[in-house]
């Protein structure tokens, strides 16, 4: 019996390119809640394939990675070319609050937990090739990078790596992008827990492998090279690129394609400590 309500999941004879719809009630948003999913060909009879949560920016939403970002189809193409195992992609709404959600918890609506529970627990129950045992990755680009990088931290023991594209990296940096004072974002955006550097500081023993990069070109360059040297400072391992590039999905789905091989490599590291 499912632990959720009202589960829609698109029918087989109408999908293209292994590409599942889901819609369900979700706990965490009190509503409905949309995701689009990648399923790799090929892997029926497979379980516990390593999941990768995409997480969209601003004004989008669960269709955005897919239909503006081609990440199925970059997933699709590594995994012929053997240069990743195969993978499901879940790409939900942010809940489609305002201009964009934050990915955290508001006043009365959790979109922190709607990611973080409803949209792996649903697509679990959904996707027999996940399960419990999957490895659980993150990514995003914009406020989804931001969400990624932050709920990667927060989440330390549950994901086994996150990364983030062109991200935001402080809270008050939203206000470029939409329109809703932060006021309304009920308060969270306030407090230490919206920091990305409090949470990789408190789970510094236990952060996966994580990695970001921003366009050199990007408004956001600047707020990323100093995410960067602060983590440094701190000596606190990661990852750092920069790249050509702005703030566009030109420079996302160029990009996805290295968030995917490291994910994977972080998986076959995993597979040797076993």
């Amino acid at each position: 019996m499912s632990a959720y309500r009202n589960v829609e999941l698109s029918d087989p004879q109408f999908e293209r390119d292994h590409l599942r719809h889901l819609t369900f009630k979700s706990p965490a948003l009190k509503g409905r809640g949309d995701v689009t999913i990648f399923v790799p060909p090929g892997c029926e009879r497979e379980k516990s394939l390593p999941v990768v949560v995409l997480l969209h920016g601003v004004y989008c939403s669960h269709w955005s990675w897919a239909m503006k970002g081609g990440a199925h189809l970059t997933a699709l193409s590594l995994i012929k070319k053997q240069l990743v195992r195969p993978m499901v992609l879940l790409m939900p709404s942010d809940g489609l609050w305002g201009d964009g959600s934050g990915y955290i918890a508001h006043a009365s609506v959790d979109y922190e937990r709607w990611v973080m529970e409803d949209v792996v627990g649903c697509g679990a129950e959904v996707i027999p090739l996940i399960d419990s045992q999957s490895p659980l990755f993150i990514a995003g680009l914009s406020m989804g990078g931001y969400g990624a990088l932050r709920l990667g931290a927060k989440y330390a023991e549950k994901v086994a790596g996150f990364s983030g594209h062109s991200s935001i990296t402080a809270p008050h940096q939203l206000t470029r992008f939409v329109e809703e004072p932060l006021t309304l974002y009920g308060g969270v955006l306030e407090s230490e827990g919206a920091l990305l550097l409090y949470w990789m500081k408190s789970h510094r023993k236990s952060l996966p492998p994580f990695r970001f990069d921003c366009g050199t070109s990007d408004a956001l360059i600047e707020e990323n090279r100093e995410l960067h040297h602060a983590l440094d400072d701190l000596n606190i391992p990661h990852q750092y690129f920069e790249y050509e590039g702005g703030h566009s999905w030109d420079y996302w789905r160029e990009h996805i394609a290295e968030t995917l091989i490291f994910f994977d490599g972080v998986c076959r590291s995993l597979e040797s400590m076993t």
